[in-house]
């Protein structure tokens, strides 16, 4: 089986195509500037050739049509035609409480993603524009919607919840959610085979580190508590997101500075972050020279950013009893040494302690702990692409035999 694996955001269109039999990638690709001047696609074969073409890019049909192109090209294609491709698997940000793991996609199915466009109002709409075009340019095809919020709905009540009037929860969905609910789980799963444990015996806390980051505690496969909430603006300072902060801060700099409700939005989701502190950048590499060159807002933001990471690792030993491994990935969790290096210092009271040596590694599965830690740390690079070709193939799969049964 083959499976095209699509990631549509506002201007952009990302995808892979794998082949199931192996779990190889045929194909990796990216369409940018959609609807933007300058807009081109570029993919990259198993073998390192690369398709590259600058075209006018107006809308996400289009930009499928461009990857199909891409797909079947005769000289740098990776398939003869679009019949070899058995299924779709689309990444949906937020699927509210309807979605405990991921579905086939249907009418009822997008109603659903579009009643949460207000929830992931960044998100849901370019994901819906991507299963639109899909659905256009490949009648027939079964689909399958992967949801960034689907891992989080094991969290108990008391976690999800906010100290709100709770018609608050019943009008309007207010609650935590969470997100990088696929990488989080990929993780987790690759977390227990490296301790050589059923997923079912093991706790750990995986830590997304990127320009978006979240923390996330699994006990036995399973998400019980999750940094991020209703929007993915909660949790870890961010590359330009503030993370949690005193909520009376709002309107008191709204009051100081006459912002609207947009424009409060908008700073603490694009202009706070490490790169509110540092005046700088929300470029980890950018701010590590600077603060190696004694930039002290550069080095104030890498330490805040290192430091709520710290800190909720401490409460997500708690709030498990104990963890077997802390888990880094994703951009900065899986290439920065100084990063894991700022977050893991002084936590040897909690049974942590890494080796320097060991840490240097860059986009590695290994271990990093030193042989007497009690609490492993593990790097393991996320594969979201392969866990959303995993869902894909199981649930058409399984929909294909139920099918046939039930026509016999």
């Amino acid at each position: 089986m083959k499976v095209l694996v699509i990631n549509a955001g506002s201007s952009s269109l990302k995808y892979q195509l794998i082949d199931m039999t192996n779990e190889s990638a045929l194909a990796v690709g990216l369409c940018e500037r959609i609807g933007i001047a300058n807009s081109f696609i570029t993919q990259k074969r198993f073998d390192g050739k690369k398709y590259e073409v600058k075209i006018d890019l107006p809308d996400h049909r289009v930009a499928l049509e461009e990857v199909i192109k891409a797909l079947t090209d005769a000289e740098l294609g990776v398939i003869s035609s679009m019949a070899e491709i058995n299924a779709v698997g689309h990444r949906v940000v937020h699927g509210g409480e309807n979605f405990t793991t991921s579905v086939i996609l249907n009418k009822d199915v997008e109603k659903a993603i579009k009643d949460c466009f207000e929830l992931a109002p960044l998100h849901n709409p370019p994901n819906m524009m991507g299963i639109t075009a899909c659905e256009a340019l490949m009648p027939g095809v079964p689909m399958v919607a992967v949801f960034d919020t689907a891992f989080h709905q094991t969290m108990p009540g008391y976690a999800y919840m906010y100290a709100l009037p709770y018609e608050y929860y019943e009008k309007y969905g207010v609650r935590k959610y969470g997100f990088h609910g696929t990488s989080h789980k990929y993780v987790a799963m690759r977390a227990a085979a490296m301790l050589g444990k059923p997923e079912s015996e093991v706790k750990v806390i995986t830590c997304h580190l990127g320009n978006g980051s979240s923390i996330t505690a699994v006990n036995g496969g399973v998400s019980v508590e999750t940094s991020m909430g209703f929007t993915p603006l909660e949790g870890v300072a961010m590359g330009t997101r503030c993370g949690s902060i005193d909520p009376a801060v709002v309107p008191f700099i709204m009051e100081k500075e006459g912002l609207t409700t947009r424009e409060i939005d908008t700073i603490m989701n694009k202009k706070s972050g490490v790169l509110g502190v540092s005046c700088l950048s929300n470029d980890f590499r950018d701010l590590d020279e600077a603060a190696s060159k004694g930039n002290e807002k550069a080095e104030l933001a890498l330490e805040v950013f290192s430091y709520k990471i710290k800190k909720f690792i401490g409460e997500y030993s708690a709030v498990l009893n104990g963890a077997d491994a802390v888990v880094f990935t994703a951009g900065i969790g899986e290439n920065s040494a100084s990063i894991r290096k700022r977050i893991l210092d002084d936590l040897d009271g909690i049974g942590i302690s890494i080796d320097d040596e060991k840490n240097k590694i860059r986009g590695e599965e290994i271990d990093i702990s030193t042989p007497d830690a009690k609490v492993r740390v593990l790097v393991i690079p996320t594969n979201e692409e392969l866990a959303i070709a995993r869902e894909t193939k199981d649930l058409v799969s399984t929909d294909e035999k139920l099918s046939s049964s039930m026509s016999v």
